[in-house]
């Protein structure tokens, strides 16, 4: 998990309509139906996350996501087949936006110092679980992908997972500098990071907060160093 995500958002362009000298109104130029679908897919997208965080999900439906986007029903599903891809894919554009508001493309922090990096990351993953912009679409993607498990292994491979992997090569770095046991498992071992601070959130057993996740790290790195 980390603050943003940059995986990238699944195309959906609409073919434009040929244009000829024959088809084409004298003195004007023909109409833009790319940008016309950008700014259709856009308000698609805001509608969605809107009326998520307004009503829930199960009462979102894809006739108030188009009436809300002032299109028609007939183009959400031209483009996708259920209001949790909508969902799905306003989330990741979402997460996509934020991270190039940050300037440039996050990467996992290595200062040399694993506790530190570690702290420094999980400090923002839980500034960000606790931003309703995020969490509040995060939690119904997560529920719904419980009893959807096309739309949770889309979540999991486009979302969570590249995320994942860049805890993964921290913690090999931190191998080759001799930080951690080279016994070590990376992939299992991130779990001990993660896993705890997602069941905390999702079953809202505890408060979220830095001290927590710092708990966490010192905890784990206990076990994982070298002895």
């Amino acid at each position: 998990m980390s603050p943003t995500s940059s995986a990238p958002v699944p195309d959906r362009p609409a073919t434009p309509p040929r244009t000829t000298p024959g088809n084409q109104a004298p003195g004007r130029s023909a109409p833009d139906s790319t940008r016309r679908s950008e700014r259709s897919r856009r308000a698609i997208y805001d509608a969605a996350l809107a009326l998520v965080g307004e009503v829930g999900y199960p009462r979102t439906t894809i006739e108030a996501i188009a009436s809300r986007a002032g299109v028609g029903k007939q183009t959400i599903y031209r483009w996708w087949t259920s209001k949790g891809e909508v969902l799905l894919e306003a989330f990741l554009d979402l997460s996509q936006r934020a991270a190039e508001e940050l300037g440039e493309e996050w990467v996992f922090p290595d200062t040399g110092d694993l506790a530190a990096d570690l702290k420094l990351v999980l400090r923002a993953t839980v500034d960000e679980m606790l931003d309703p912009r995020f969490e509040v679409p995060a939690r119904a993607l997560a529920a719904q992908g419980v009893v959807d498990e096309q739309l949770g292994h889309t979540f999991v491979t486009q979302l969570l997972e590249p995320q994942l992997q860049l805890y993964v090569e921290r913690l090999k770095s931190a191998q080759e500098q001799g930080q951690l046991r080279r016994d070590v498992d990376p992939r299992i071992a991130l779990e001990l990071f993660v896993s705890p601070l997602a069941q905390r959130w999702l079953q809202r057993s505890g408060p979220l907060s830095h001290a927590y996740t710092d708990t966490l790290v010192d905890y784990a790195l206990g076990g994982l160093s070298p002895r």
